[in-house]
């Protein structure tokens, strides 16, 4: 019996303290891309300490995510990843901000971050 609760404590304290695959890459360049975005974001919705942090972090997850769809994919294939890639980020940053936050970071992120850049000139 103590053998098999100290299996399970084991077992539990390695699930608990394994990291995030996407987030063991450290890749600065898109950390400070990351910090970027989110101190334009942070100039409209006042962020606190601890939403700065964890803001910024989710953009940087979500910014490594992105970084393998523009390198896998071509064309519709990559808008469509990219668009469902961008909705799974405002659901996990809508639980850093608070109601009146998340609805101003609704309506600046098109500006902020666009999905894609269409180029309207004709050479």
């Amino acid at each position: 019996m103590r053998t098999l609760i100290t299996i399970c404590f084991i077992s539990l304290s390695i699930i608990g303290f394994s990291q995030d695959p996407v987030m063991q890459k450290n890749n600065e360049s898109l950390e400070t891309i990351a910090t970027s975005i989110t101190d334009k974001y942070d100039d409209k919705l006042a962020l606190d300490a601890k939403q700065f942090m964890l803001f910024q972090k989710k953009v940087e997850e979500f910014l490594i995510r992105e970084e393998k769809i523009h390198t896998n994919y071509k064309g519709e294939e990559k808008l469509d990843r990219l668009y469902k890639l961008r909705k799974a980020e405002s659901l996990e940053i809508r639980n850093i901000l608070t109601k009146p936050q998340f609805t101003l970071y609704k309506r600046m992120k098109p500006q902020i971050q666009p999905l894609a850049v269409v180029d309207t000139e004709k050479p």
